[in-house]
């Protein structure tokens, strides 16, 4: 029997053993390889040695051909008999085929050998052919492969035995100890998630010939970076000839002497264990470069945030082909920094742990356990909610709250703590523990910038979820908030959704919350107030503030929580806060005079309730007004804004009234959405040359006629007047609107709506639920790239759309039957009309014509399907066959015509030469009349449904021409449903032209049907 041992287990190992010990028994085993052996254990090396005598002409047993894969090195002890036995040469053989192919090291030992005899077979080496001998393993064959492998061994660098035996065998131990470099890096117990995003980056590890030999692990404070790093290092730096694991540079890199250092480490590490000695940084990166240059290694450099510690560490010189480094950064753009050096940089960006993952990890530090203890799984969510996939969250907070199962207290008590501290995380107060706030500040003090850091804190308190460009145009005046959004994200401080918004992981904005508190335990000493209570106590005692740069107070929540009546609160309170910029009030009543107030860059006063503007409210300074759901009747700002770049009056169903609008020259955003009393706006609105978008969602108002003149305004808009059919007198928009909104506006079923639109054309068009029939004429929709037409019930046709087009939406318009473009060439990649059931002809995608309809000459060769006209059929495969009834119909796709006949058996399909029973046909082409060609292919297909629980029908055919190379391929966008056990043809003509030529082989290898 075979016996081993091993050290502690190693995290990740591929290899059972580190070492297996190849000898032959008679010669050393009770004296040197014992010795060697036990040497070997006590190093903590994993080794493995075959106790068993050998049998001269035995196989190899199979635990040792698997002890052999299985270990990373193998040690050979060469004696004066080892090649008399064909078990060690055989062994030898299996050695070396796992040093070529699996980088497993070999180390020769010459016990009381000379090792030019075991090169060239001299001696005890001299290994024949037996010939004559039965059974024999000594074949000619057998001795010329251990020949070639007792050179190749010999041509190793080895050992030879001499000396102090003791001595020599520390020296082998070593050896082998600094080859297989076994110093692991530590890594957490449990590794959830580890091994899926590990996947991308191995395939890499792998690749030798891959693009880039740097990989920066990319992602947030606390996100795992340095985990996942080691774990890679754990389970590659076998397979390089040197390895190092440099960890948190960042911080070691701020010390004195730091980076020198750290330099010493590589060196160290990379040379092998030799302790070097350097003068200098330069001296250091030298001797770096030139080590990577020459030596294939594994590097990982550990929380690296600026570019000049990377260039200190690497160089800037080639290095060799198969070397790869991996980085940990909290840096997006860390491939910018490669681009004056020749290394290049791929960027891995790690995701945040999952929902199912994010229970298992928090789970394991909280109950010892992969799933919640009893009583536990609905805080357990609520807990990984909050932790928002960040696994040092989960760890710390899960270890924070670690339930032993034999706690003596009450299962109850302990439930109880768990809801005390979710309540206190979920509550604005609530601390940030210390261990993750401290990870994730790394970030915030590395910007580079206080104008970064102002920016962080601002979107962290009011803007997360908002629209960037909207962001953008509130901040950058004063943070510069275009580049230091991308900054941010850099820094993975902040993202940016599909949709374009804001994105904040919450612990981010909790740190944030964290920071400013820290700036004083005083309210009206800190830059920011966010707490409504502490906004409100404020505003009370209206003592006003030097140093508050952005205030929020929201009533309504204040009122749900304290029930409370709360006292007026005055204008003077916000008119002692020089510094304020940036002021969120939600159904808030101030009472006293707006002179003096604060020059604001940022006003959100949702529920305004006042119905007019008052003097001194607005500033020269405003870029931003949101006075949404609130009493306003007539809004007319008192000054001219040259600053001000949106108004927003959503939801305010008392306004009637938008006038002077001149005095906002510079506005680019107009939001009237849902104002249902609007019966005014002004007709300065011509002269916003900047403004793009203008939304009147809603008004319906603005639409019905009224004797009253403030009335009927809107009817009087105009780019160029040509509509004869309207009385009313028009005025312009101005040319620079991009976005227009009239969607639920009650336009009525005239091919024109009173707005005239021929300047300037559109980027988008929204004309949603609205009552016309056909798009009206009287708008440009040249270079349109945008047509919103939802749930305009009736709507007929969409005729001559403009090949611009990208995107259509016609969803729910139930009348809808045919739509067409200006150009066969349109672009169109977006087009979504659901519920649209009685659409039948969509140009340049198909035209479905009822065989009613078409009259024999339109049918052709088949026009005998007339006869089958008012046979049901049932249609599948698009959104507009839902629930509708069809007779059979004719499908125009692609210039193909075709046809389905549900059950039904005509003369006119009787059987050719040039059809099979199988989905596969091949024909020659036959000879024509005199100066005829064949123009078409009529191609039929025949098939049933193969049970109950088949939904699913597809049709596909593939059609060959093998003597020119020509191939058709089709998939009908309809297919007819066949009920259980009944069968479908299909019929179709395809109008191929004069490219088929006699003796012409074709082919159908694909033809074929499945529901």
């Amino acid at each position: 029997m075979a016996s081993a041992s091993s050290s502690a287990s190693l995290l990740n190992h591929t290899s059972c053993y580190d070492v297996f010990l190849s000898f032959r028994g008679q010669d050393t085993r009770n004296s040197f390889t014992d010795h060697l052996y036990v040497a070997l254990v006590r190093a903590g090396l994993r080794t493995f040695r075959d106790n068993d005598d050998i049998d001269r002409g035995q196989e190899l047993k199979p635990e040792i051909e698997r002890a052999i894969i299985e270990s990373r090195a193998s040690i050979v002890v060469l004696s004066e008999k080892y090649a008399n036995s064909s078990w060690c040469l055989d062994e030898l053989l299996l050695i070396l085929e796992q040093r070529r192919s699996f980088n497993h090291f070999v180390l020769p030992i010459f016990h009381h050998v000379d090792p030019s005899d075991v090169r060239n077979q001299r001696q005890s080496f001299v290994i024949e052919v037996e010939d004559g001998v039965e059974g024999t393993k000594w074949t000619e064959y057998n001795v010329n492969r251990w020949k070639a492998a007792l050179t190749e061994v010999a041509d190793l660098t080895g050992m030879v035995v001499s000396g102090s035996e003791t001595d020599f065998i520390a020296k082998v131990v070593d050896a082998i100890d600094l080859k297989l470099d076994l110093k692991l890096v530590s890594t957490p117990a449990r590794l959830i998630g580890m091994d899926a995003r590990a996947i991308g980056i191995d395939s890499w590890l792998k690749n030798e010939h891959a693009d880039a030999n740097v990989l920066a692990i990319c992602g947030m404070g606390g996100s795992g970076k340095t985990t996942l790093a080691q774990f890679l290092y754990n389970s590659n730096k076998q397979k390089s000839e040197s390895s190092s694991f440099i960890e948190e540079i960042g911080k070691h890199y701020k010390q004195p002497h730091g980076l020198l250092g750290i330099q010493k480490q590589l060196l160290t590490d990379i040379l092998g264990g030799k302790n070097q000695t350097i003068s200098s940084v330069y001296e250091g990166t030298r001797k770096v470069e030139e080590v990577l240059q020459v030596k294939r290694v594994l590097i990982v450099l550990d929380d690296i945030d600026d570019n000049d510690q990377l260039g200190v560490l690497l160089g800037t010189r080639v290095f060799h082909a198969q070397s790869k480094i991996i980085i940990t950064t909290r840096l997006l753009d860390i491939h910018a920094w490669f681009g004056s050096i020749s290394m290049r940089c791929q960027v891995y960006k790690l995701g945040l742990l999952n929902d199912h993952e994010s229970l298992e990890l928090l789970s394991c530090n909280a109950f010892g356990s992969s799933i919640p203890m009893e009583g536990f799984k609905e805080l357990v969510v609520q807990l990984a909610k909050y932790c928002g996939g960040n696994p040092l969250a989960l760890k710390v907070l899960g270890a924070s709250l670690f339930v032993d199962a034999q706690d003596p207290r009450k299962r109850s008590s302990i439930i109880e703590i768990w809801r005390s501290t979710l309540n206190s995380l979920n509550s604005l107060e609530g601390d940030l523990d210390l261990k993750i706030q401290g990870i994730l500040q790394k970030s915030f003090d590395s910007l580079p910038r206080v104008s970064n850091k102002e920016l962080f804190l601002h979107i962290a308190f009011f803007f997360v979820g908002e629209y960037e460009d909207y962001v953008v145009k509130i901040l950058e005046h004063d943070w510069h908030a275009k580049a230091g959004i991308m900054t941010l994200i850099n820094r993975c401080l902040l993202t940016i959704s599909p949709s374009n918004k804001l994105m904040m992981h919450q612990l981010l904005q909790e740190m944030a919350r964290m920071i400013v508190r820290e700036e004083s335990k005083y309210p009206a000493k800190r830059s920011r107030v966010l707490q409504n209570n502490e906004s409100y106590r404020l505003l009370r005692k209206g003592e006003g503030s030097k140093t508050i740069e952005a205030l929020s107070l929201d009533m309504r929540m204040l009122k749900q929580k304290t029930r409370f009546n709360p006292s007026t609160l005055k204008t003077s309170s916000l008119a002692k806060m020089d510094k304020l910029k940036l002021l969120q009030l939600k159904y808030v009543e101030l009472a006293g005079s707006y002179v003096n107030f604060p020059e604001l860059r940022w006003l959100c006063w949702h529920g305004y309730h006042l119905e007019r503007i008052p003097s001194g409210l607005f500033m020269s300074s405003l870029v931003a007004i949101d006075m949404s759901h609130g009493s306003l009747k007539m809004f007319e700002p008192p000054m001219v804004l040259n600053s001000l770049k949106i108004l927003n009056l959503k939801e305010s169903h008392k306004l009637v009234s938008v006038r002077y609008l001149i005095r906002l020259p510079n506005l680019e955003t107009l939001i009237l959405w849902n104002c249902s009393s609007l019966t005014h706006v002004c007709e300065t609105i011509q002269g916003l040359e900047s403004l793009s978008v203008l939304d009147f969602t809603g008004c319906k108002s603005l639409w019905k006629v009224s004797p009253n003149k403030y009335v009927n305004q809107l009817l009087r808009i105009r780019a160029l007047y040509t509509c004869k059919e309207s009385p009313q007198q028009l005025f312009s928009l101005p040319d620079s609107i991009k976005f227009l909104f009239l969607n639920n506006c009650n336009l009525e079923k005239s091919n024109y709506i009173p707005v005239v639109f021929i300047g300037r054309p559109f980027f988008y068009l929204n004309l949603g639920n609205n009552l016309f029939e056909v798009l009206p004429k009287n708008i440009n929709l040249n270079m349109l790239r945008v047509l919103e037409l939802t749930f305009c019930p009736n709507l007929k046709s969409l005729l001559c759309l403009p090949s611009t087009l990208e995107e259509l939406y016609t969803n729910w318009c139930f009348l809808l039957e045919k739509i067409t473009f200006e150009s066969a060439r349109f672009r169109l990649r977006e087009f979504v009309y659901r519920g649209c059931n009685k659409v039948s002809e969509i140009q340049g995608l198909f035209k479905l014509v009822s065989v009613a309809k078409l009259d024999e000459a339109d049918l052709g060769h088949m026009k005998w399907i007339k006869s089958y006209q008012d046979h049901e059929v049932a249609l599948v495969g698009d959104e507009i066959t839902k629930d509708r009834t069809w007779c059979i119909q004719v499908l125009y796709e692609y210039g193909i015509m075709s046809t389905y006949l549900p059950g039904i058996r005509d003369p006119s399909m009787k059987m050719s030469e040039y059809m099979s029973l199988s989905s596969d046909l091949s024909f020659c082409v036959p000879s024509c009349a005199k100066k005829r060609r064949i123009q078409g292919l009529n191609v039929t297909a025949l098939y049933t449904a193969l049970g109950e629980d088949q939904d699913i029908c597809i049709l596909f055919i593939k059609i060959s021409n093998t003597t020119k190379g020509l191939t058709w391929m089709y998939n009908p966008v309809f297919y007819c449903q066949p009920g259980v056990g009944k069968d479908v043809v299909w019929i179709s003509y395809w109008p191929i032209g004069n490219i088929l030529d006699t003796g012409d082989e074709i082919m159908s290898p694909s033809l074929w049907g499945m529901c």
